[in-house]
């Protein structure tokens, strides 16, 4: 929905009617997760995917009645055993979408949630999905207040509650309530989707390896920043655009800047003036992934440094050295690669293993 919102910004600007498809739950393996969207626009221009391609066809006339007809519906698509080419998702799941079409008329919330979205300010779209409650009717929950209604006064109160709770975790699902906002009903579905900012990636050492770690980091959704005290590296031309290049002691830097618990940490500098303060800081601090570069021989005498510095055993277990798995890597883009991949399987428990040599699910439940 991130990537697609500049074009549907357009249209509404243009005061275009369009239909939007998001999906809203899944069962089983499926391609894409709750929040991802399709629109089809005027000229029949499609932006977006909900399903890999399996039941875009079917959701791309869907979106075209919608906005004929004016009313959202839910339609649900899931393998067909009966005809394996007919519209169904041939990987054995399923998907529901809420379909509704946008106009300035039928949702004043849109520009908000664009602008915030734009601006990286956290914000939470809760739309009505099914129930007695008007189906696409939207409430925009953000860190400035609240916008929209679902129209019940019980109902905005208590899905603008659960909304600021799912955006301080970066959640996206569906809950339910009662017509009027209980909580110990489920006769209204509501859809929460939370946009928060980008997680953040920190790159040390403006070396080779650092640029292709920056665009493989990019590419995967990361707001990038590379940072090195030597000026005569740390220079924006020697990076792929949109990423932040900043002139400063490593360690110094990181101590001044916020981490989170999704933020991924890359040490490329292989340098023990650097590494030591660097990663001094970095273990002792909120992230998602922490990895270093080098030798296993410069691995073991960095660790000798950092317990001489005073790490103990529990934040030593969070760095990831050397970094990256192991897949044979020898260019800096091959590297880069290696490290997305460890990062990747951090994040969703993956073991890094070839599926062909795995059994079960490829997705487990979280």
């Amino acid at each position: 929905m991130r990537d697609i919102l500049p074009r549907l910004s357009e249209w509404y600007a243009d005061r275009v009617p369009f239909g939007l498809a998001t999906v809203v739950a899944v069962s089983r393996s499926t391609p894409r997760d709750p929040g991802a969207a399709m629109a089809v626009g005027p000229g029949d221009e499609v932006v977006g995917s909900v399903s890999g391609g399996c039941v875009e066809g079917a959701v791309f006339e869907l979106a075209q009645e919608v906005v004929a007809s004016g009313e959202a519906r839910l339609e649900t698509f899931g393998y067909s055993d009966e005809d394996a080419f007919a519209v169904g998702l041939t990987c054995g799941g399923e998907i529901t979408l809420l379909v509704r079409p946008v106009t300035a008329e039928t949702d004043p919330t849109f520009p908000a949630v664009a602008e915030a979205v734009a601006a990286g300010r956290p914000v939470t779209v809760a739309t009505v999905v099914d129930g007695p409650a008007p189906r696409g009717a939207t409430l925009v929950v953000g860190t400035d207040g609240v916008s929209g209604t679902l129209e019940s006064a019980g109902l905005d109160f208590a899905v603008a509650a659960d909304s600021r709770g799912e955006l301080a975790l970066g959640a996206t699902g569906l809950r339910h309530y009662g017509p009027h906002g209980e909580r110990r009903e489920d006769t209204v579905a509501v859809f929460l989707h939370s946009f928060a900012p980008p997680p953040r990636m920190l790159v040390f050492g403006a070396i080779d390896y650092a640029a292709a770690v920056a665009r493989i980091g990019g590419f995967l959704g990361y707001r990038v920043t590379v940072c090195d005290a030597r000026p005569v590296f740390a220079t924006p031309k020697r990076f792929p655009a949109g990423v932040e290049v900043v002139v400063d002691w490593p360690h110094r830097y990181l101590h001044s800047t916020d981490t989170d618990e999704r933020t991924v940490i890359c040490v490329l500098t292989h340098d023990p003036k650097f590494d030591v303060p660097l990663l001094t800081e970095a273990l002792r601090r909120p992230a998602a992934y922490i990895g270093a570069m080098g030798s296993r021989r410069t691995h073991d005498d960095r660790t000798r440094h950092l317990v001489d510095a005073g790490l103990t055993d529990a934040e030593l277990s969070r760095l990831r050295s050397p970094v990256g798995l192991d897949l044979g890597a020898r260019t800096p883009e091959e590297v880069a690669v290696s490290v997305a991949a460890e990062i990747i399987a951090r994040r969703w428990g993956g073991s890094g293993s070839p599926l062909s040599a795995t059994a079960g699910k490829i997705h487990p439940s979280p």
